[in-house]
């Protein structure tokens, strides 16, 4: 079996960059084999957001956002009230809708998932409780973010450390089945995302 290709980007290391529309600044987690911050596939980032205000615009692509740290946030999606948005639950909307953001009690520090969806699948799930978590899966593109801390990966026969919180591993995987186990000393906290070319 061919091993699939694994990269471990650290949390540290993550760079900063403005927002689209200059009103703050989001960390650049991992995109695609190829891609930059002009132009990809898929990208995870988290941002952190001090006040309330509008979403930058990303024609063509869908977003998945979810609160990591803070008390939660409230969304209006082109012109409609959602319901407010508490630490670990995921919303997903169109990337060029027009979205204000209203901070429920303070800042707060969000994770984000932006794809084309014409060219990609995409599975997002937080994974919470007791280790170990395993599952299955044939995604070409496999992420898992730690949220919390002294995360480890299994694939297959392989383990990998995740140390440090928001600590993120990317693999790319061959085709087939292959195995993943999440593993830790205490509760789990992670984001597990699967990304499937839309034409595999």
């Amino acid at each position: 079996m061919k091993q699939p290709v694994v990269h471990h980007y650290r949390a540290a290391d993550y760079p900063r960059m403005p927002w689209r529309n200059g009103g703050g600044t989001t960390q650049e987690v991992a995109c695609n084999p190829g891609g930059s911050t002009a132009s990809f596939d898929w990208r995870l980032s988290i941002a952190d957001v001090a006040q309330d205000g509008g979403f930058s615009s990303f024609a063509g692509y869908q977003r998945i956002i979810t609160v990591l740290e803070g008390r939660g946030i409230q969304l209006t999606v082109d012109g409609n009230p959602q319901a407010p948005l508490a630490p670990r639950q995921a919303y997903a909307f169109a990337g060029d809708a027009q979205v204000q953001c209203r901070l429920l009690d303070g800042p707060i520090r969000d994770f984000n998932l932006i794809y084309a969806p014409a060219r990609f699948h995409a599975r997002l799930q937080w994974v919470a409780g007791a280790a170990p978590w395993s599952f299955h899966s044939a995604a070409r593109s496999v992420l898992v973010l730690t949220a919390g801390e002294g995360l480890a990966v299994r694939i297959n026969d392989t383990l990998h450390a995740l140390p440090a919180r928001y600590d993120c591993l990317h693999i790319e995987a061959s085709d087939g089945l292959a195995e993943y186990s999440l593993q830790a000393q205490g509760a789990l906290d992670a984001c597990v995302i699967e990304l499937l070319p839309r034409n595999a």
